[in-house]
């Protein structure tokens, strides 16, 4: 049966507590489980016995290599595969062997990573470290071991490494002010639940197509026929070759223990979702960053391809990663609002942590998801806008309203809602609905963040959201501590009262889109960084290095590095886009056009020979060649500005080079090839059109 078939392989491929359990000794087991509950450090004795079992157990999975899994500062994953055979001097043998020093640290090449300066090209080395919060896993055979990865001089030289940090930061801070309301849990954790879109086109259609190959979106493509309007693909009947797909991944998915929980069609032709169950926050990101590996390797198991960009194709949605994050404290969820939230101190207290820390750090929010994807993505259809602003909902707003102005206000009941059908039950309305417009929304137990792109690595925004809101923990507890002698639900009381007053520009339940919101965004102070060089610089303004130092999360050179890394990112991928238009203007597009217009040439001479008029031909093999004509010149245009991009030094005025004048460049010769695509035949076009990728059978 298929239930016993999930049952037996989920988490099979996972090295559990159940597998340490049953293969290390009890001690060892018991030393373990405490260094993983209570984030403690490890003894190289138990890691000895840990490496063994763990090694015994891959064997047994048909592993023969290790790996130590990484994340680098370009966002994706890394590996470099070592194998379990040890040779014996004495005779020659193989003996498959794996040591506790193997596990904890690994010694991988750091020199051709991103490191944003950190890190000279002669100064190679660079250490994996093996986190034990995160379980170790099979993947294509080989033993993954998730690890940190840091600089021969200890700076991070990763996305995970300052994310653990934020969330030891967090936890400190929060059972402080657990500890105030009497509560002492064993762990405080963040839960995240990142929901995943992408787009799956024909493989054949992708690979004919080098600004996909290469770029990851297409830099060229006229309108189609049809676009979302009709609305009827979101959760729309999944076709059989897409669902058929979506259950191998499901199932190699649980195999790794992630909680792929639900699947469906997206709003953009050929676009889709996946979305797990929650789980702790560095976790979750691990899984996330696997889900997207194994959403493009087993899509060409169909016949298809797995395009994650942020947008691939214009003229319908984009693709984003919602990053739904709470908080728990022994599994109790901090942002649970109850029935009676206005009555409930610790939620309102912590909502109030959420909405300081969003307003004080919009800046760093917005940072933490630019990138020259996501720049194409934000203001549009089912995107927030880069305003950052914070939604309550129907319930909460009433509540928060009523604080700030001394009054008492009961949050809106769970409403039953009569359908008027005997025979359909009466469905229960709950206190809180979306706004798919708000950046930042409260979702009835958690806040969704909704600004992050669909191919981003999520650890950069959860990094600066828990920092945000451990300085707020600590802010409250200082704010308790002054007022000693008063009562402790007055003085919280008063605290949040004033926080939600002095941040109440932030709140927003409103629309996003609106012209209106943008005037009014201005007059409240708000910022609208619209593009990835508008946001990095924030990343390194003194009170924001002062912050994430503050907390032990990252330091001044750190945060140096990540501006210079993003910045060059930003430039680099540019480059490649600009790079790859010319190619495909000049070696695809015009010869396409010229030979297209020359035909029509032909054709008219012949149909003058025989005095026919050409009035049609004639007319089109003009707009042939001035529409050459401009691309060539248009596409000459891109290279030189191109050009003189990489020749600027400095990484911020690059940025701003290539926003201010490589991208309308880019955009000109877009619209001239585009414009071209619309009066050329389908048989000389180069490229499968929109029509043909967006609307395959």
């Amino acid at each position: 049966m298929a239930h016993d078939k999930v049952t037996a392989e989920y988490g099979s491929l996972v090295f559990s507590d159940a597998d340490m359990r049953q293969r290390l000794p009890k001690p060892t087991y018991k030393e373990l489980s405490r260094v993983i509950r209570e984030n403690k450090p490890i003894d190289l004795d138990i890691a000895n016995e840990v490496a063994h079992a763990m090694k015994e157990w891959a064997l047994e999975k048909g592993a023969t290599h290790f790996t130590h899994w990484f994340q680098p500062l370009n966002g994706i994953t890394s590996e470099k595969h070592d194998s379990f055979i040890t040779i014996q001097p004495d005779d020659g043998s193989v003996l498959m062997a794996f040591s506790g020093k193997e596990l904890v640290q690994g010694e991988p090449d750091a020199s051709s990573f991103p490191n944003g300066g950190l890190r000279a090209t002669f100064e190679a080395r660079g250490y994996t470290v093996w986190d034990p919060m995160s379980p170790a896993f099979i993947k294509d055979e080989v033993l993954c071991i998730p690890t940190a990865f840091i600089s021969y001089t200890g700076e991070a030289l990763d996305k995970k490494t300052p994310l653990l940090r934020s969330e030891v930061a967090l936890e400190r801070q929060a059972k402080r002010v657990l500890a105030l309301f009497g509560i002492e849990p064993m762990r405080v954790i963040t839960n995240v639940g990142p929901e995943q879109e992408y787009f799956l086109i024909k493989e054949e259609d992708f690979e004919a197509r080098a600004d996909l190959r290469l770029t990851g979106r297409t830099l060229f493509g006229a309108e189609p026929s049809k676009g979302q309007e009709l609305e009827e693909h979101y959760f729309g009947a999944i076709r059989p070759s897409v669902n058929a797909f979506m259950k191998e991944l499901d199932d190699e998915l649980w195999k790794l223990a992630i909680p792929a929980k639900t699947k469906h069609n997206e709003v953009a032709p050929c676009q889709h979702e996946l979305a797990p169950i929650y789980e702790r926050g560095s976790l979750a990101i691990d899984d996330n960053l696997l889900t997207m590996e194994k959403l493009k390797l087993l899509a060409t198991n169909y016949g298809l391809a797995c395009l994650q960009h942020e947008r691939p194709f214009e003229y319908v949605n984009g693709s984003g990663k919602h990053d739904n994050w709470s908080m728990s404290a022994d599994g109790r969820n901090l942002l649970e609002p109850g029935p009676h939230p206005e009555d409930n101190l610790l939620f309102l207290v912590f909502l109030a942590f959420l909405v300081a820390a969003v307003d004080e750090h919009a800046d760093l929010m917005r940072a933490s998801v630019a990138s020259a994807g996501n720049d194409h993505r934000l203001g549009a259809n089912e995107a927030p806008p880069a305003i950052v602003s914070v939604f309550l909902g129907d319930a909460l707003t009433p509540v928060v309203e009523a604080l700030i102005h001394k009054e008492h206000a009961e949050a809106h009941e769970d409403e039953i809602m009569d359908l008027g059908v005997p025979a359909l039950p009466d469905i229960l309305r709950d206190n809180t609905d979306r706004n798919r417009t708000s950046p930042f929304a409260f979702t009835g137990n958690k806040f969704e963040f909704r600004m992050c792109g669909s191919q981003q690595n999520l650890s950069d925004p959860n990094t600066v959201l828990n920092t945000a809101v451990a300085e707020q923990c600590e802010r409250f507890c200082d704010y308790v501590a002054a007022r000693s002698d008063e009562d402790f639900y007055v003085v919280a009381l008063r605290f949040v009262r004033h926080t939600f007053r002095d941040h109440q520009r932030i709140l927003f339940d409103g629309n996003g889109y609106a012209d209106e919101w943008t005037i009014e965004a201005e007059r409240r102070g708000l910022l609208n960084l619209k593009t990835t060089p508008d946001a990095l610089p924030a990343l390194i303004k003194p009170e924001n290095i002062a912050l994430f130092e503050r907390y032990g999360v990252l330091n001044e050179a750190e945060v140096h590095a990540r501006y210079v890394a993003k910045a060059e990112q930003y430039a680099k991928l540019l480059n490649i886009e600009a790079n790859v238009m010319v190619h495909m203007a000049r070696h695809e597009y015009l010869p396409a056009i010229i030979s297209y217009s020359g035909d029509i040439a032909t054709a008219v001479a012949t149909k003058a020979e025989l005095g026919i008029d050409a009035r049609a031909e004639k007319a089109l093999v003009r707009t042939l060649t001035e529409g050459a004509n401009e691309v060539f010149d248009l596409a000459n245009a891109l290279d030189s500005k191109n050009d003189e991009a990489r020749g600027i030094a400095d990484v911020g005025e690059r940025d701003e080079f290539y926003r201010d004048e490589v991208i309308p460049a880019m955009e000109a010769l877009r619209a001239a090839v585009d414009g071209m695509e619309t009066v050329c035949s389908k048989e000389c076009w180069p490229v499968p059109s929109y029509n043909d990728m967006l609307f395959y059978v």
